[in-house]
This record gives C-alpha cells, structure tokens and sequence, in this order.
C-alpha cells in the first residue's frame, strides 16, 4: 500500500460525491420556481439508492471477476464487499475499500444526470425505482465493460471494451456520459413533453444557482478524472491539466458560438460550455497532450452548443439538454481520442492526427455505439415498464401546479411570509390553527 496514493484517491472520492450536489444545484437553478426542489431532490434520491445498491452487490457486478463475454461481473463474489475489509486487500497500490468507495461515486453521478432529461414532470417515487432498476440492469454492467480490467495473472477478467476491444476511456465518456444521455433520451421519449413546450417559455429561474452548480462541478471532476489515475503521479497531473484547459476551451468556442447565432454571450451559455469541455475530456486526459485537449475542448463546446437545438428539430423534450451535452459530449471526447491520441501522453497510444492511422479511431467509435445502443434500448424498457405499472409521469394537474407541491409538498422560496404552500416546515413552524398557515398562500406557478 501506498499512503500518497491512497489519501489522493480519497480525497478524489470526496470531491467526485461533491459533483452529486453539484449536478443538483445546476439542474435545480435551470427548472422553474415550482419544481427546483424536485430536481435537487432526484439527485440525493440517487445517492441513496445507488449507495445501497453499489455495496450489497453493485460493485460486485461491475468488479468481480468475469462470469462471461467480458458482460458481467459476478454478483456473489463480493456480495455486501465480502472479503474487501482485510487491511491487506489491495487494488494497485490503494486498499480495495478506498477504490469501491471512489467507483461508487460515479455510479452516483452517472444516475443524478439522467434526470436532467425529464425535470418538471417526473414522479418522485417512480424515478426512484428507476434509479435501482438502471443501476443494476445497465450501469453496473457498463462499467465493467469499461472499468474493470484484466489482472494479467489469470485470477480477475474484466470486461469486453477494456480488455478485447481496447478503447480508451480513462474516467467515463462511455459509461458515465454517454450511458446517462442515451438513458436520457430514452426517458425523455418514453414520458413526452411538458405542458407547453415548446410553445411556452420555460426560461431557468437562477442562473446564481446553474453558475454555483457549474463551479461545483468544475471542482470536483479533478477528483473525477484526476483521481482515475489511482495514485498520486505524473498521470494524474497530465489529467489534472488537461482538464482545466479543455474546459477553458469549451467555455470559450460555447460563448463564441452564443455570440454569433444570438448576438450575445450568456451566463447560460458559459456554464454549459464548462460542463460540455468537462464531459469532452473525461474519456480523454490521459491519452492526449495539453494542445489536443485544447483542440477536444474547443471542437466539443461548438458541436454541444449547436446540437442542444436538436430537441426542438425533432421535437424530444430534453429539459435541460442531457443529450445536448452529455451524450454528444460524451461521445464527441470519446471518438476525438481516435484522432488526438499522442504517444507522449500516459495511455501511450497515437491517434490519426498522430500517426497511428485509423486503429484507435474505430475502436473509440465501437465502443461509444455499443454502450450508446445498450443503455437506449435497455432504458426504453424500463422507462415504459414503470409508466404501464405504477405510473413514472406526473398528473397533469400537478405537473401545472408544480412538482414541488405534488411530490414533497413544499416550496423553494416562501413569499409573503413563513406561512406559504403546504410545506411540511410552514406546517411545524407557523403559528395558529392550519387556515392561518394557508392563508398567505402564494400561487407557485404565478412567480416562475
């Protein structure tokens, strides 16, 4: 064991679980006033039940040894992390329980950003048990494809894209970004369109907190795709790098793109291009120089910026542009390695650019369809097996009235006093009987 690799990967940990949030405060402040709570509400909802789920037996399908095809890990073999508590369990240099504890924030994360898809009209409940369902039957899976490679020994056999097909992606393009944007595609289709759109304006109610949630997450992807490296080294200050200038870059050609189509630069704009730049590098920091992650930054924040204008061609509502952003920006960093690979970068690999003809170039494009078809399909089927069931949208009634109300019977912001809304707080904390607490009651829907 090495004590500096394993503080870094814990303080990785740390700051990948702080991203969750992070996704929750950007999300929250692009919806209306009536729904910020539900938003921020689907992202902790899937730190609970990912949580749970990744140490009964999540982390053993996606780490355990390969039960066939390089498709699956074995479920049993670490049930509850059987045998990962001994001190000298090891994953590299880091004790086991240090590497299921950073894993497990990805798989956090990969579940909080589907949601962003489908914001405004999504029962709480139901997307709960979407989040359980999605975990276990298409995230766990992928990121063994992904994540868990051979031991070279014989005694662990990862999965097909790490080992058989050898794409590189070194933090998650495929099974974080691509995986959650096909997934929101998916449910985006499978529960339709808000109430209004696109005939209504549905314009973000605080850009304060899309800006905040932005920095959080600029923040914590050093642990993200910094602390992938597993050690505290020199490829983990190659990714560290060219994760700040990618997204610098993204940012930029996001707001140049802004200025030329709508004549202005936004706030908007500047935020999503920081994700956009984050979402690009990701598959990409250790396979690139500081100039290709410039090049992958600037490429992805153009097509990213362009492409959130897809939903409104084809008529999908994505929200808050989860396929915009995530699953072309996902898939835009994951294919650009093919051609930006550089030998002098960690995974030593030359892209078309580089001299390494087309090799790299077709593995990158395979690996992000497959995983890009699975999660779109399997999503699909879940989504509609919750709608035909219990139900996975929310009334029409409720949804004009607010989310907020309907599933959590509260409200972000109090106006004309303590006494507003049903929250469960004006209920606990106004004086006098029950009709004094209602009657400052304001319509949500009037201030959003």
């Amino acid at each position: 064991m090495n004590s500096g690799d394993t503080a870094w990967v814990l303080v990785s940990a740390a700051l990948v679980l702080l991203m969750t949030p992070g996704v929750a405060f950007f999300y929250g402040g692009m919806v209306r006033t009536k729904s910020v709570l539900n938003m921020i509400m689907m992202s902790v909802g899937a730190m609970g039940v990912v949580g749970v789920l990744w140490v009964l037996f999540g982390y053993s399908m996606a780490f355990g040894n390969d039960v066939g095809a390089g498709l699956l890990g074995d479920p049993g073999e670490f049930l509850g992390l059987a045998g990962l508590l001994d001190p000298k369990s090891l994953h590299g240099t880091i004790p086991s329980l240090v590497f299921v504890a950073f894993q497990a924030m990805f798989a956090i994360i990969t579940v909080a950003l589907i949601s962003g898809a489908i914001a405004d009209r999504a029962r709480f409940g139901p997307w709960l048990l979407f989040a359980g369902l999605w975990a276990t039957i298409v995230y766990f899976p992928v990121a063994h494809w992904v994540f868990a490679f051979d031991t070279g020994d014989g005694k662990t056999v990862g999965g097909w894209i790490a080992n058989q097909l050898k794409a590189i992606d070194f933090a998650g393009g495929t099974a974080v970004h691509i995986n959650a944007g096909a997934a929101g595609l998916a449910l985006a289709l499978v529960l339709g369109k808000r109430l209004g759109w696109p005939r209504e304006p549905m314009k973000p109610h605080n850009l304060t907190l899309v800006m905040l949630g932005a920095a959080l997450l600029w923040f914590g992807w050093f642990g993200f795709n910094s602390g992938s490296a597993l050690a505290a080294d020199s490829a983990a200050a190659v990714t560290m790098v060219n994760t700040l200038v990618a997204t610098c870059a993204a940012m930029l050609a996001w707001l140049v793109v802004e200025r030329m189509r709508d004549g202005k630069p936004t706030t908007l704009g500047a935020a999503s291009g920081i994700v956009a730049g984050l979402v690009a590098i990701t598959p990409a920091c250790n396979a690139v120089t500081p100039i290709g992650a410039l090049a992958i930054g600037a490429i992805t924040g153009v097509l990213c910026a362009l492409a959130i204008g897809l939903k409104y061609r084809f008529g999908f509502d994505d929200s808050l542009d989860v396929v915009g952003v995530h699953l072309v920006g996902g898939f835009s960093g994951t294919v650009l390695i093919g051609f930006f690979a550089s030998a002098a970068a960690p995974a030593g690999v030359d892209g078309l650019f580089y001299g390494g003809g087309a090799d790299q170039l077709w593995r990158q494009a395979v690996g992000a369809l497959a995983v890009l078809a699975f999660s779109f399909v399997l999503s699909t089927v879940i989504g509609l097996a919750i709608s035909k069931t219990i139900g996975f949208r929310a009334d029409r009634e409720h949804e004009a009235g607010g989310i907020d109300e309907a599933e959590h019977a509260e409200s972000a912001y109090q106006f004309g006093g303590i006494g507003t809304g049903r929250s469960g707080f004006a209920r606990r904390t106004a004086p006098g009987p029950p009709e004094r607490a209602g009657s400052a009651k304001v319509t949500e829907g009037s201030s959003s």
